[in-house]
């Protein structure tokens, strides 16, 4: 009996095995074939993105810092020196104006000091004219006005420390600009005043790097939109609680990029032409683009060079 389960049980057995053993094998085969594929469809489509990524070779750009972000997608589409520390200049006051948005309600009243009025531009603001800061804001934003954030900045400061010393207060301000660049993780930016201005000839008002502008831009896109509103514009008539003020754009290529809705301009002799952007050139693909150290008019040929590309891109 026990030959007998000998030959009828062990080629059994063995039938089995060598079945269980083709099965995975034909199934080995057929992972490693898909994998193949997903491999192959994946370095078509790598490929396929740097043969559209080439519309930004080879560009002949006066920036010294360049970066171009497509947020809906989270990409960089282009970048050149992004994480370099340069003067920032007035786009400072991107920083300035978020501060006081989260320090502060839109309808607070901030008034114009004589003190206020001593630096440098002179955008028409007057001695102890009363403004809402959300519409000190957006004409501080649109006409780049110095003497317009030194007001938010002194005012907003010595309130929240409840102080009548407007300087004690500005500078608490500005430790609190540089405080919130470090809670959204901005490590290449910091701020020595609210405006951007050059301290001297070897001191900035601010630095950061391009990409941290980007990203800055991007936080105040996402979670803060009504500051960015009014720098869509190319002309605004805001008025303060005395007077009708016309406020025109520093961006002076506003009509010329499609679907722009944000943009801050800055100029200093340290940090030569710096310019963000914001556009949608399609419904809901939004594009920032930020340049920096390049110069008064090359900073807006850039860009209008980098909206160009990236339209390029997209339409491929």
């Amino acid at each position: 009996m026990y030959e007998q389960y000998r030959e009828e049980k062990i080629p059994k057995t063995l039938y089995f095995f060598n079945l269980i053993l083709l099965g995975s094998v034909i199934g080995m085969v057929f992972v490693l074939n898909q994998n193949l594929e997903n491999k192959k469809v994946e370095v078509a489509r790598v490929q396929k993105e740097v043969k559209n990524l080439s519309v930004f070779n080879n560009l002949n750009l006066k920036a010294k810092a360049v970066f171009v972000y497509d947020v809906l997608e989270d990409k960089i589409l282009y970048k050149n020196n992004e994480t370099t520390q340069l003067p920032l200049a007035s786009i400072t006051k991107l920083m300035t104006a978020l501060v006081a948005t989260e320090l502060l309600p839109p309808n607070s009243n901030i008034s114009i000091n004589k003190d206020f009025l001593k630096e440098e531009g002179d955008t028409g603001l007057l001695v102890s004219e009363s403004w809402k800061l959300k519409d000190l804001l957006d004409f501080s934003l649109v006409t780049s006005s110095n003497d317009g954030m030194r007001s938010v900045a002194s005012v907003i400061g010595a309130f929240t420390l409840k102080t009548t010393d407007y300087n004690i207060g500005r500078k608490d301000f500005i430790e609190k600009m540089n405080i919130r660049a470090k809670q959204l993780g901005l490590e290449e930016m910091f701020f020595v005043n609210e405006t951007g201005l050059d301290v001297d000839s070897r001191v900035g008002g601010g630095y950061s790097s391009a990409q941290n502008v980007n990203d800055l831009m991007k936080y105040m896109i996402l979670n803060h939109p009504q500051i960015l509103e009014a720098t869509k514009y190319e002309k605004l008539s805001i008025d303060s609680n005395d007077k009708k003020h016309n406020a025109k754009n520093t961006n002076d290529i506003i009509n010329s990029i499609p679907g722009l809705f944000a943009s801050k301009t800055g100029y200093t002799d340290m940090a030569g032409g710096n310019l963000v952007i914001a556009f949608d050139p399609s419904l809901g693909r939004p594009i920032i683009i930020t340049v920096m150290g390049s110069t008064a008019e090359g900073r807006f040929e850039d860009v209008n060079l980098l909206v160009q590309k990236t339209l390029e891109y997209l339409n491929q």
